[in-house]
């Protein structure tokens, strides 16, 4: 797999999941949605692992991988769906956004990568201006949007923090290898969670909610996490999360365009500014490093 295509895959997949997310979550709740998302993912991994044979090694160093991708496979995706309720997918893929930001700060603790220079100090302050932003639209006098908010950034941290882990920790393990135990970990806790607090089982199915869990288990979980370990394993976690700067615009379009959600203006406004803001952290120190010795 080349790693253009493998960053193109994983923008286009990321840029549909939000919307994805809240289609196969309707007439038969979050829960069974998301829990049939991954044992389909599972399934995929399992029938590629027997096509492939990238093997699925099981010592310390490969669990702590499985371990460290289950975070953002169990935690930052159940969040996300649980927060999907309560706000557009456009805005879902917005706050999603801010993972370079988390990404640099857990990779400054972690990696001991440079986090704190003038460039991404500013690009920070301009995201977090967004996020006021956003908070102040006609949206967050919802009652509930204000818990959906904050479960996405929730879901954001956690995903930060389990990118730079596997890249930590992952030991080369090839992406395929890397869903997979991933998955196989949190399947039967995705399906435990859904028994005790749903135990559910729907009786009709839309046609968009099926294809929806389809796409999310095959495209969105097996291929779409196997392509992005793949590319923690071959790039910096800092480049990697550049992926989400360019998932918002689009994700916004299909919001408004399939889904006929509605925009505030302040919430365009905040986007622009964490989209800006992403751009200065990751640009602004080479503009900052030009301008200071012209000045000199």
């Amino acid at each position: 797999m080349s790693v253009p295509a493998a960053f193109l895959g994983v923008v286009l997949i990321w840029s549909t999941t939000p919307l994805a997310i809240q289609w196969s979550s309707e007439g038969w709740g979050f829960l069974f949605g998301i829990t049939g998302r991954m044992m389909l993912g599972a399934l995929v991994c399992a029938v590629l692992l027997q096509i492939i044979k990238p093997g699925l090694p099981w010592h310390r160093e490969a669990r702590n991988t499985y371990f460290a991708a289950a975070i953002a496979i169990y935690g930052a995706m159940l969040s996300v769906y649980w927060g999907a309720q309560f706000i557009p997918s456009g805005l879902i893929a917005v706050l999603y956004g801010l993972n370079p930001l988390l990404t640099g700060l857990t990779a400054a603790v972690l990696l001991g990568e440079k986090s704190f220079t003038p460039g991404k100090l500013m690009g920070m302050g301009l995201a977090f201006a967004g996020l006021l932003s956003i908070f102040s639209a006609d949206i967050m006098l919802d009652e509930n949007a204000w818990k959906g908010v904050l479960a996405v950034l929730f879901s954001v941290a956690l995903h930060s923090i389990s990118g730079v882990w596997v890249k930590r920790v992952g030991g080369g393990l090839p992406g395929l290898t890397v869903t997979s135990g991933g998955l196989f970990v949190v399947a039967p806790l995705f399906f435990l969670t859904w028994l005790i607090f749903d135990g559910h089982v729907p009786t009709e199915m839309s046609a968009q909610a099926g294809w929806s869990m389809l796409y999310l288990g095959v495209f969105g979980s097996a291929l779409g996490f196997t392509m992005y370990f793949y590319l923690l394993k071959k790039m910096e976690a800092n480049r990697v999360s550049l992926i989400t700067l360019l998932t918002p615009v689009l994700a916004l379009i299909l919001g408004t365009s399939l889904n006929g959600e509605s925009i505030p203006v302040e919430v365009l406004f905040g986007s622009c500014l964490i989209v800006s803001g992403l751009v200065l952290h990751l640009w602004g120190d080479r503009w900052v490093a030009k301008l200071i010795p012209a000045r000199a």
